[in-house]
């Protein structure tokens, strides 16, 4: 990494932006002196149009669906489509004038970015210390100004990258950020455009790459006009959880997110991304996440890009090395195999995992995996492919994400659940195995506050969605009980983070920034120079597990128990961290660092 102060490097600097397709099927794109090109898809439509103020300009119609044309407008004119005389925002609209179903806005990526961009190189895999962050809730603020000051505090405890959950927009004021409908404009309530690019470069003169989480697998409830402007955009055949499925086989549908994820990386400079429910995006060969894998990669060459997937299917062929796809995956098993040892809880997709928890984090410990395609207790049908083949950085271990702990009624976090004692030896085990660790917002200030479900709906689609988490959870006994509101704006404020004892928080952060300078020091370099260990676990007790991962030029020796202690073979070196002793304490942990001679 280079900072502010590094002199440039002979070609090394930073390639000119590459630019739109020629001709882009959506969205206002700016050519200069005034001039823009705009395009839309709206088959079956008869005629499409501009409407701007005061005046109304025809697009051209392609003759397949595809309209476009040159339109005369400022940076910050509001615009509208007109298609078949039905006013619509635009569905690439990269900023509206208020909300999802008003006017959007012709907005100019050119952005004046430090000179010091030129120059940053991110971080490699092995070095990635993630903390997912949700921008309304991370500061009192809720923007991305806001969210600039904390970013130095963060490089200080060693966090080396932050994820954002999705900024785009949608509907209301406060939520998730999984219900959006306007995937190329960042959510207004945190701030316009120039913001979050600000934001992208206040964290890299911090030291901190971003990683931005995309939904490309459905669009909300309220406010996708996509449903009306192109039903050929969808999948009459297929659904997801969330609604329609999208028809990833059609050339117009891979534009138009071939052009986001080529929009977030190319002007937004994000150092990656996450693909949420991957899983949910089908259609076409090649695959359209093979695609855009390929055309980013292609398309940056001179900085590392960390493509990191959310799959329930547990593949392992997107991740091989050797593929050049995709770099990680959420790993849910360890997860599980964590929650389930320290909680006991054993319904809905705990349900395999609470069989044997211990002989689970043993499996994910060695392998990554757990779910590697073979028959368990507990699931209805076998899940995954063989994972042991894959580097350790192949995987995002976490034991806390919006995931789990959002989708409780409560919202309770591991500490809550399972103590302090075992939420520290958990963590001291996260950051300081091989894989790469994620935390979630708080985490690493041993937060208590809960994370709750929470959106703005209104009407109709508020009582439906109240409705819906109330009937989701009344089959739970461990994860359920009363749902708070998911509109009332206390859900939201009850969901902050940062706002208990100083005390507490302090000793927490100082134990992630003593675990964390080990790991930048001693484990990430072993990493970095083989990220294929020779991994060796063990079980010493029902609650207590041994690692060892040899890496050639040294091997690190994990001894944790996670509920009792356990029944070890004592190693005569001065460990190179303990918290406790896990042959007498109930939640311990102690690591050797040995340099092979």
């Amino acid at each position: 990494m280079h900072t502010d102060t590094d002199p440039p490097l002979a070609g090394d600097a930073m390639p000119p932006h590459p630019g739109a397709e020629p001709d882009p099927i959506w969205g206002a794109h700016p050519l200069g002196d005034g001039q823009w090109h705009v395009g839309l898809w709206a088959p079956g439509a008869r005629q499409a149009e501009v409407q701007m103020q005061g005046r109304t300009v025809k697009l051209t119609a392609g003759g397949d669906g595809r309209f476009a044309g040159r339109i005369e407008a400022r940076a910050g004119d509001p615009y509208s489509m007109v298609i078949d005389g039905r006013v619509r925002p635009d569905p690439a609209s990269r900023a509206q004038v208020s909300d999802v179903h008003g006017a959007s806005r012709f907005t100019d990526p050119a952005y004046d970015w430090p000179a010091a961009e030129d120059y940053w190189r991110g971080h490699a895999l092995s070095d990635l210390v993630i903390l997912e962050l949700h921008v309304g809730l991370f500061t009192p603020e809720g923007t991305f100004a806001a969210a600039e000051a904390r970013l130095p505090e963060l490089a200080a405890l060693g966090i080396t990258a932050i994820e954002l959950m999705p900024v785009n927009h949608f509907s209301g004021e406060r939520g998730w950020g999984y219900d959006g409908v306007l995937p190329f404009a960042p959510h207004p309530a945190y701030g316009p455009p120039a913001a979050l690019k600000s934001l992208v470069a206040a964290a890299h003169a911090a030291g901190l790459s971003v990683i931005l989480d995309v939904v490309w697998n459905h669009f909300g409830p309220d406010g996708g006009y996509l449903h009306e402007i192109a039903p050929d955009f969808f999948d009459a055949d297929r659904s997801t959880p969330w609604g329609a499925g999208i028809d990833f086989a059609r050339d117009e549908v891979r534009a138009f997110f071939r052009a986001n994820a080529r929009m977030w990386v190319e002007e937004f400079h994000m150092d990656g991304l996450r693909i949420d429910a991957a899983h949910q995006i089908r259609g076409g060969t090649p695959g359209f996440l093979e695609e855009v894998a390929r055309d980013l990669r292609a398309r940056t060459t001179h900085r590392p890009l960390h493509l990191i997937l959310e799959d329930e299917r547990n593949l392992a062929a997107p991740r091989a090395p050797d593929a050049g796809l995709f770099d990680a995956e959420w790993n849910d098993d360890y997860h599980h195999a964590v929650h389930c040892l320290l909680t006991g809880e054993s319904e809905s997709y705990y349900a395999s995992f609470a069989v044997d928890p211990l002989g689970d984090l043993t499996r994910a410990l060695a392998e990554g995996q757990v779910e590697q395609g073979q028959p368990r207790q507990g699931l209805d049908h076998p899940r995954g492919e063989p994972s042991d083949h894959l580097p350790v950085t192949a995987f995002v271990n976490s034991n806390q994400t919006h995931d789990q702990v959002g989708n409780r009624a409560q919202g309770e976090r591991l500490i809550t659940l399972a103590g302090e004692d075992a939420a520290r030896a958990a963590h001291a085990l996260l950051l300081l195995s091989p894989y790469i660790p994620m935390l979630f917002m708080g985490e690493e200030a041993g937060e208590t506050a809960p994370f709750q479900f929470f959106a703005d709906f209104k009407g109709d689609l508020a009582e439906a969605t109240r409705n819906g988490r109330a009937r989701e959870f009344a089959k739970f006994e461990s994860f359920g009980g009363p749902v708070p509101d998911p509109m009332d704006a206390a859900t939201y404020e009850r969901s902050r983070p940062y706002r208990g004892d100083p005390v507490h928080e302090a000793a927490w952060r100082g134990l992630t920034q003593q675990l964390l300078q080990l790991r930048h020091a001693r484990i990430a370099p072993l990493v970095a120079a083989n990220p294929f260990p020779v991994r060796d676990v063990i079980r010493c007790g029902p609650h207590a597990v041994q690692a060892r991962f040899d890496f050639g030029a040294a091997v690190v020796t994990m001894q944790v128990a996670l509920g009792a202690p356990g029944r070890f073979a004592p190693l005569t070196d001065t460990p190179s961290f303990a918290l406790g002793d896990p042959n007498t304490d109930a939640h311990a942990i102690t690591v050797w660092i040995e340099e092979t001679p």
